[in-house]
Parts: C-alpha cells; structure tokens; sequence
C-alpha cells in the first residue's frame, strides 16, 4: 500500500479535505503488515492536526464550559468534571483505524477528550470484533486498556463512565441503557455519541418503540447537546452529541419505569449494525 494511501491529502488554498467511509482499504494486507509504531506516530499527528482545528475548540467548549441556557447546563464542565479522578471511558465500535481515516480521526478524538477531561489513558477501555492483534497492539501503546470480551454494549456501570460511541448501531445503544436503567445507572452515564432524537426521526415510528425501546423511552431522560462538525468531516463526526441523563429529570420519573426492564429481543437480527458475540452450541 502507498503512502498516499495512508494519508489523508493536503489540502490546497481554498480546498475542503474529503473523508472515505470507515470500510478498510485492504484489511488482509494493511492488518498482516501493520507497523505498530508506525500506525501511532500517524495517530499522534492526528492528535495535533484536530487540536488545531476550530470545531475541536467549539466541542471542548461545549463539554466544559458552562451553557447560558439553563435546560442544557447538566452537560457541561460542572456535570462531567464533578466526577474527579473517578471518571472512567469505554469505547465501543471504532472500527479498524489503521486503514481507514474516518476511525483513525475518531480515535484522535477520543484521545484528545481524554486529555481535556482528565481520564487516565488505562481508564480508557476499547473494543471493537473487528481489530486486528496489531491495532491492539497499538491501542496498548497509545497506554489504552483492550477488553478481551464482546460485551454487545451491556456493561453495567458502577462509576461515573463516559462512553464513546461514534456511529454505533442502534442495537448497542439499547443494550447499554437496558443495563443501566435505573436512576443510580442512567445517572452515572454520559454519553459522546449519535443523537438519541436523531435516531427516533429517522426510524419508522412502530419499530422504534418494538425494538428500541430503551433509546425510545431515553429521547425524554435525557439531555442532548449537538456537536459541532465541519463540512469536511461530516463522514468522521457528523450527528453527534453529547448525552447525559441529569438527576433532577431522572427523580421526576416514577421509580416503577425504571425497574424490572427484560433484555432486549430484535426480530431481525441481519439489520443490527452490531457483531453478536460468539455462542458455543
């Protein structure tokens, strides 16, 4: 594979960079091949390119400062920082960052709110089926813990946790708030990932609330800030938010709707967007 492969081109005076979707170039030969210290000194510059980048000031603004308008204070440095040292980061579905660009900026964006919020890097656990042994491998250089096991997104939180869930499917959003829906679980919860109201206009309706119901039933808990993104990263970071689950919502609802939740069934398990973990006959 060629350099320029690697690489997302230079832009011209007046040229907008123009992003590929998250499938790979050519994973048997990028994986087979993967020069580990290589793939990271790319994703450090990654880091240094985002940090220049006017939107990446706008998200760190809009996850620290405090907001003017009142119904979207609790997502803001008062609500995430309040946790101190506890804070503790899982990133599901990043996808195989080593060959395409679209993961690895999301990667360096994951990295640099890390920074900003003061996570240790072996705080931060990582997965996705489809990394190669040498994309762990990295992420373990970079100082990130790899979990071994495909949770499907149900982990029960036990500290304030924030989880970054760059355009997962549907089914993994679901399977997290299912295992934390309670006001003890959902309260420990935030979220950097695609809109919740996004998702319910773009669903039929019946479907939705069937097969959804948690993110159904989360649009009205929860509150959702719009990130910014830029025109020319609109495949890397278009429709995110960051989502939080403010205590003071959270009491309003009667105890009763947040207890004894059955674990979701999806008829059509073809049409997931998630990998299901293994079963053994």
């Amino acid at each position: 594979m060629s350099e320029s492969e690697w690489q997302v081109a230079r832009r011209r005076k007046g040229q907008t960079r123009k992003f590929k979707s998250h499938v790979p170039l050519s994973p048997t030969s990028v994986q087979d091949q993967l020069d580990v210290e290589k793939v990271v000194r790319r994703i450090r510059t990654t880091v240094t390119e985002l940090r220049c980048e006017e939107f990446w000031h706008k998200w760190k603004d809009e996850l620290l400062m405090a907001s003017t308008a009142s119904a979207e204070k609790d997502v803001t440095e008062e609500h995430l920082k309040n946790t101190g040292d506890q804070l503790e980061c899982v990133c599901y579905g990043l996808g195989s960052f080593s060959s395409c660009t679209a993961a690895r900026y999301q990667l360096a964006m994951l990295l640099l709110l890390l920074e900003v919020l003061q996570v240790s890097l072996r705080d931060c656990l990582v997965y996705d089926p489809i990394f190669s042994p040498g994309e762990q491998d990295v992420l373990r250089e970079l100082g990130m813990t790899v979990l071994t096991e495909n949770e499907e997104g149900k982990r029960l939180v036990t500290k304030p946790t924030l989880f970054y869930l760059m355009h997962c499917g549907k089914a993994l959003y679901n399977n997290l708030l299912w295992k934390n829906w309670s006001l003890r679980g959902l309260s420990q919860l935030v979220i950097i990932g695609n809109s919740f109201s996004g998702m319910r206009e773009r669903t039929v309706e019946r479907v939705f609330k069937q097969e959804y119901s948690y993110i159904s039933k989360a649009v009205d808990l929860c509150v959702e800030k719009m990130l910014p993104c830029p025109s020319h990263m609109i495949d890397v970071f278009s429709d995110t938010a960051v989502i939080a689950f403010p205590p003071h919502i959270l009491h309003k609802v009667p105890q009763t709707n947040l207890v004894e939740s059955p674990e979701p069934e999806y008829r059509d398990r073809q049409d997931l967007e998630i990998i299901l973990k293994e079963t053994r006959s």
